[in-house]
């Protein structure tokens, strides 16, 4: 093509004025960091969403079986029993989530309850995100200890913070929640709640607000006892599969449990908080992309200077025989060059930035105390559906920017 050759000449060829050649470099060179910008914070939210996910994953199950209408299971021991056969499956454990009021001798605090089982417990792996104390689920066994038959439950570090509790059974918080049954008896309220002692055996986090905040871990029975649950029931059921194929397992559990049910898998279970990354990351890429098309305007600077200075050179071309649409067309080449090779500058550069930030981790978080970070250095991942969406963008802004040879006839 005749066009893109002459403007590939005129891109590569050394201009007459300076002016033309700085606004050309500076063209390339606000295309390009425009570009790298966009390629490392894409790269870096996915590194904020494997961090979410890989927390997630210590206190979420593989699969959760929730009730399509409702808020509880009936007879939730027998249907964990039943998907327990299922092939793949290898541990159903019913858990109960409620609203709850916690006492202590320094004040109040309202927390979300968590029954489980020590089954559920120990799929979990809750004693591997403890920073106090264990994860003791249960009852106190010592009948020369004064605690005989208490049971045990497990705070976030949340509660552990507001409360000023500790971990090793030398703690102890109440908790109550409204009867659920029953008449209430005005002249007393106190009567209108049920309350249960708990012992705490430890404070545990997992670096993510729904669990750190105001969650405490105690046996399913307590629960169910608050709660005048006395036929097996639960909010949901936990499934852990062990290795086995998720899907294929949750697919074989819809078909068990029934319409009734709804199975979600660890994204599902916590759709809200990735749905918030994602919204974070693709406004932020549209600021980004704002901020090239702002950059574009350089080209068509840079485009009208070189016009005027190769008017000579189009009026040779013109004697040749060569139309105004040919010259247009050499300038609009002109202007795709520029964005294209800004934009493939950035892409590189961001990828091997990117690259060696996910696997050197170069560029370190700070902290007075080390310890308390998740991760020790910025967390990103490079995906190659994130550089075709960039590529797009740059391929668009250069279709923009050629359409300014059409109006900046000198």
């Amino acid at each position: 093509m005749l066009a893109l050759r002459v403007a590939l000449r005129y891109l590569v060829s050394k201009k007459t004025h300076n002016a033309v050649n700085i606004l050309s470099l500076v063209s390339v060179v606000g295309v390009a960091i425009a570009t790298m910008a966009m390629v490392i914070v894409l790269s870096v939210f996915n590194g904020f969403s494997d961090l979410a996910a890989g927390k997630l994953s210590l206190m979420d199950p593989d699969l959760l079986v929730v009730p399509a209408r409702g808020k509880v299971i009936n007879n939730a021991d027998s249907l964990a029993s039943t998907l327990g056969s299922i092939a793949g499956v290898s541990v159903t454990a019913p858990i109960i989530k409620e609203q709850a009021l916690a006492v202590t001798n320094d004040g109040q605090m309202p927390v979300m309850l968590q029954g489980m089982t020590v089954e559920g417990s120990d799929a979990t792996c809750l004693e591997g995100i403890m920073l106090d104390g264990s994860a003791l689920m249960g009852y106190i066994d010592d009948e020369k200890s004064a605690f005989d038959g208490c049971p045990t439950c497990v705070l976030s570090v949340g509660v552990a913070v507001e409360t000023g509790l500790r971990g090793g059974l030398n703690s102890r918080l109440c908790v109550y929640v409204p009867r659920r049954t029953g008449r209430i008896n005005t002249a007393n309220p106190m009567n209108a709640f049920r309350g249960d002692t708990l012992l705490v055996a430890g404070v545990y986090r997992v670096e993510q607000a729904e669990y750190d905040t105001d969650m405490v871990i105690v046996p399913l029975e307590v629960t169910r006892r608050l709660l005048d649950y006395n036929n097996g029931e639960a909010t949901a059921i936990q499934v852990f599969t062990q290795g086995a194929d998720t899907d294929a397992v949750a697919r074989e559990i819809q078909l068990r449990a029934g319409e009734d049910y709804r199975v979600l898998d660890r994204y599902r279970q916590q759709q809200q908080a990735f749905n918030m990354i994602a919204v974070e990351k693709w406004v932020t890429l549209l600021m980004l992309a704002f901020i090239l098309i702002i950059t574009s305007f350089n080209i068509i600077s840079a485009i009208y200077i070189l016009r005027v200075e190769k008017q000579g050179n189009m009026a040779v071309l013109k004697a040749m025989g060569a139309t105004e649409g040919l010259i247009r067309s050499i300038f609009g080449w002109q202007a795709r060059l520029i964005t294209v090779a800004g934009g493939a500058i950035g892409l590189i550069l961001g990828s091997i930035l990117t690259l060696i930030q996910q696997y050197g981790h170069v560029i370190k978080l700070q902290a007075g105390d080390m310890s308390a970070l998740a991760v020790e250095a910025y967390p990103v991942r490079l995906e190659a559906g994130d550089l075709a969406i960039v590529a797009l963008i740059v391929v668009g802004v250069a279709l923009l920017s050629s359409l300014s040879t059409y109006w900046s006839k000198p």
